[in-house]
């Protein structure tokens, strides 16, 4: 696709197309999906016909690697916007003997997940997103209500979304977005949830937790009959 058409197509991307267009990004050659109107994200991972989890935003990686070191089943996609990260952190998951089973792409998620089949993702994670506060910047926003109706699509039942913030104002906006959307129900009594039980942390909430900042943490699955169990810590009972 031209230049020109996927700027159009994905605006959140557009300053870094831009910049690299004109010489001053040396990450122009960072991983895209495929072209196309349909794409099976489980494809590129080997997954076969087994849904796979997908993190929005995955930064520097932290999450990633720690989620496969701790789940050796478990086969991720990360769709990082920044052209930067999404080239280092997927060379590194190669480098780390990861590349068969996690890749990161520079896509924008929301325009990304329209693309996917239904029921093939089985978790997926969005950690401190949306750092927009102007209104004008309100069409970069990730978790809107495009996102949440596409993943009800294309998540299987049982399958968990997890979102956290540092931002109170953030998270009750996107308690009420997932309340308003029929595809998703708590995992426990209420979607804010204390801590989260998928061992791997990202390095924005080691810091937050490290700063000692409150951080908004939401837990969902995608309602149904349960047709996936996550991987998560066990915890021991007493």
């Amino acid at each position: 696709m031209p230049i020109a058409e996927r700027s159009a197509l994905f605006p959140r991307l557009g300053g870094a197309i831009e910049r690299a267009v004109t010489g001053a990004n040396p990450y122009l050659d960072a991983p895209r999906l495929p072209e196309g109107p349909l794409l099976d994200p489980r494809l590129l991972i080997g997954a076969g016909q087994s849904p796979i989890e997908l993190e929005i935003g995955p930064g520097r990686g932290g999450f990633l690697f720690e989620r496969l070191a701790a789940f050796p089943d478990v086969r991720m996609l990360g769709l990082e916007v920044r052209l930067k990260w999404a080239k280092i952190v997927d060379g590194k998951l190669r480098d780390r003997g990861y590349g068969d089973r996690a890749r990161v792409f520079a896509e924008d998620a929301v325009a990304a997940v329209q693309r996917f089949p239904d029921a093939c993702l089985s978790a997926v994670f969005v950690h401190f997103p949306d750092p927009w506060w102007k209104k004008r910047q309100q069409k970069r926003l990730v978790v809107r209500d495009q996102l949440t109706e596409a993943l009800g699509r294309v998540m299987v039942p049982g399958a968990e979304l997890f979102i956290q913030t540092d931002v109170e104002e953030r998270a009750e906006a996107y308690a009420e977005l997932v309340a308003n959307c029929d595809s998703f129900e708590s995992v426990l009594d209420q979607a804010r949830i204390d801590d989260h039980p998928y061992v791997a942390r990202s390095p924005r909430e080691r810091r937050a937790m490290a700063d000692g900042l409150p951080i908004h943490r939401l837990r969902y699955r995608r309602v149904g009959t349960p047709c996936v169990k996550v991987p998560v810590e066990v915890v021991p009972s007493t």
